[in-house]
């Protein structure tokens, strides 16, 4: 197991690391995390409580993710390590041409036009068929429940709901829109930290869903009132785009960084960000975390990995320059070799040519998940499917209106995913699931968990209390407001255009679970940017 040593972080953890043995679930609601224990207790495995505290989450945190949304998982079970997909394609009826007849430049947010096909309930039930060993319906039944007697809003939860409602009532126009409103500021408000909330239709869609292994979202009832929303509005998603989505089992992709294996679901994910980083910097020594040579670098390194994700990421048999090229340790070694002394604007380079929810499982018999799942932007494209609760994701923003571009939108084309599941393996024994959720922020707070525990010997807890930074772009760098005051000074010596925020919400929201190979000892960490609990036994 990872040796802790937080002598090299002088900054007391907000909370402190959580051990168990015989079962885990990491999240960022106490309430999900509870479900998930609940079904651990019930004879269920890592795998069960993940998809139970998906769904709940589903409902407990509505904010950040949905049933029209994608998912993304990465399962260790058995001794070896397993990568699942469930990022929905655009309509077969939609192109860049289509929208440029309709005078569309550039994909809105909201909308129908951004919808892709949802590919959250897929998901569950693909991971339930797979490796599960309780039944999908008793494992939706804590979010079933939720949904329909409610639950009492927490306090960061609270604040993002009434921030995203504020946002949506500003730019929200069309009779399209009322049923999101209906659904998510009843009354015209937002729920207030304390007050309950209900969704009577969310929990008979959960039903459904459990009743027949999401086939009633696919292939039956629910399919139906898509299809019929989507007509009436002229959306370009169809029941048969619907019908024929499958969730797809991929091999994970990874990079060795100082005798660590850190592993993501490949493209059309943006996990190859992260490993991108981590690649230009494995031989690099950083003997102090909170030093501005070790920022510099790490700033650095997530600009050209970002520039060169922008330009190559999509569908892995859409993209111009092979993983394998882009993953070599020599052009990781030429992408370091840009890194100097001073800021430098990004730029992608030239290989030779070959706003989310996570959360963190695992169980006595070693299984461990690491899964993610979004509706984007908040609460995704405005859209709530009249009857149902479904709120539908806006994920097709990310495409590009040129055609040229490696990620141009396409009829039944995945685009580029944001959201990303990471995994940690020594040799051939799993360390354990982490993530960072929040938009382009995830890669970032990907290598810096990372480096916080490999380079620095931080805990589960220390690594993610530990204060982050966020490129933005060019050379635009945010700092929370708890780095010390001599790194932004040092950082903006050097060249970067530096602000310091004490708005800890776009640094991202994450969860670590370590297990260690002898005892089997569960350590983890949840994120006190948020509502984060874990619940163990």
């Amino acid at each position: 197991m990872i040796t802790f040593d937080s002598s090299h972080y002088p900054y007391p953890s907000q909370r402190n690391v959580t051990y168990g043995k015989n079962g885990m679930v990491a999240t960022s609601q106490p309430l999900a995390s509870q479900a998930g224990l609940d079904i651990l207790k019930k004879g269920g495995n890592a795998i069960d409580a993940a998809i139970a505290t998906a769904a709940c989450l589903t409902v407990v945190e509505p904010t950040s993710n949905g049933i029209g949304g994608d998912a993304f998982a990465l399962v260790w079970t058995k001794g070896e390590l397993h990568g699942l997909n469930a990022s929905g394609p655009a309509p077969q009826s939609i192109s860049i041409e289509k929208l440029k007849e309709q005078g569309v430049d550039e994909i809105p947010k909201f909308g129908w036009i951004p919808v892709t096909v949802p590919g959250v309930p897929a998901a569950w039930a693909e991971l339930s068929e797979r490796f599960g060993k309780l039944p999908l319906k008793e494992v939706l039944q804590p979010a079933i429940d939720y949904a329909r007697e409610g639950y009492p809003l927490s306090p960061t939860l609270a604040y993002f709901w009434e921030r995203g409602a504020a946002a949506y009532s500003s730019v929200l126009k069309g009779e399209e829109f009322e049923n999101w409103f209906g659904t998510f500021a009843p009354n015209g408000k937002a729920p207030k930290a304390g007050e309950m909330w209900r969704s009577e239709d969310h929990a008979r869609t959960l039903e459904a869903i459990a009743e027949a292994n999401a086939e009633a979202f696919y292939r039956g009832e629910l399919a139906e009132k898509i299809d019929a929303f989507s007509k009436k509005y002229n959306g370009f998603l169809t029941k048969e785009d619907l019908a024929s989505f499958k969730p797809e089992w991929v091999k994970p992709i990874s990079v060795n960084y100082k005798g660590y294996d850190v592993w993501e679901i490949p493209p059309n994910g943006q996990g190859l960000v992260a490993l991108m980083a981590l690649n230009m910097l494995k031989e690099d020594t950083f003997h102090s975390r909170d030093d501005a040579e070790t920022f510099h670098k790490q700033i650095e390194a997530m600009k050209l990995a970002f520039a060169d994700g922008e330009k190559y990421i999509t569908e892995e048999s859409e993209m111009s320059s092979s993983l394998s090229d882009l993953l070599s340790e020599s052009y990781g070694r030429e992408r370091r070799g840009l890194i100097g002394e001073e800021a430098l604007m990004p730029e992608a380079g030239e290989p030779s040519k070959g706003g989310t929810v996570y959360l963190a499982t695992a169980d006595g018999e070693g299984n461990m998940v690491s899964f993610i799942q979004s509706n984007y932007m908040g609460f995704g494209s405005g859209l709530v499917v009249p009857g149902t609760g479904i709120a539908l994701q806006n994920r097709g923003h990310n495409f590009s209106m040129d055609p040229d571009h490696d990620n141009a939108l396409k009829p039944g084309k995945r685009t580029y995913h944001t959201i990303i599941p990471g995994f940690l393996t020594k040799g051939d024994e799993p360390v354990g699931p982490f993530g960072v959720m929040g938009g382009f922020m995830q890669p970032q707070g990907h290598m810096q968990v990372v480096m916080n525990t490999i380079d620095f010997g931080l805990n589960p807890q220390a690594a993610l209390d530990a204060p982050r930074w966020q490129w933005i772009k060019d050379k635009q760098v945010l700092l929370e407001q708890n780095v010390p005051n001599h790194l932004a000074t040092a950082l903006s010596a050097k060249g970067h255009a530096v602000q310091v925020t004490h708005q800890s919400g776009s640094f991202g929201r994450g969860q670590i679970i370590w297990r260690d190979p002898v005892t089997g000892v569960l350590a983890g960490g949840t994120e006190a940017r948020t509502d984060g609990a874990i619940a163990v036994y």
